[in-house]
């Protein structure tokens, strides 16, 4: 499945669920794909893009490793579905605004969360997305600049 899709699939996902435990689920779910989209994007991407796309792998693997793994069943796993990318511009856009809802997801979470390991927890997930964002900023920045260069 290409990258938007899975992307608008997490934003579904993550706006549907109520419970604390299927929130977390699917923040976490949403940092898998920021690491296997910034994965692709670092080995095939564009090459001025691929060390911020490894720093995104890095970062979104952090907002899962916070978060732990959860139980899922076979074939759950979004991001295991990533087949391509396609234009970088429009799946950076995408994603850029899931960890935007991932970290407000978080912010909520840890305002209502009813032991203090949980608001950790979310506090340094909510770290980890806001850093992913800014790395998706970073590359629609550089494809920006790169476009306005004349060849």
């Amino acid at each position: 499945m290409d990258a938007v899709r899975l992307i608008v699939t997490s934003r579904r996902a993550l706006a549907v669920s109520g419970d604390v435990r299927v929130l977390l689920t699917e923040v976490w779910q949403a940092q898998a794909l920021a690491q296997a989209i910034g994965s692709r994007l670092a080995v095939a991407g564009p090459p001025e893009l691929r060390g911020e796309a490894l720093g995104l792998t890095e970062l979104a693997g952090r907002g899962c490793g916070v978060l732990g793994t959860p139980e899922l069943a076979p074939g759950e796993l979004r991001a295991a579905h990533l087949t391509e990318l396609g234009d970088p511009r429009p799946v950076l856009l995408h994603l850029g605004g899931l960890l935007g809802e991932v970290g407000i997801v978080l912010v909520g979470l840890a305002c209502s969360a009813e032991d203090e390991s949980t608001y950790w927890q979310c506090m340094e997930a909510i770290d980890a997305a806001d850093e992913a964002r800014d790395r998706t900023r970073h590359m629609l920045q550089t494809l920006t600049t790169r476009e306005r260069e004349p060849s």
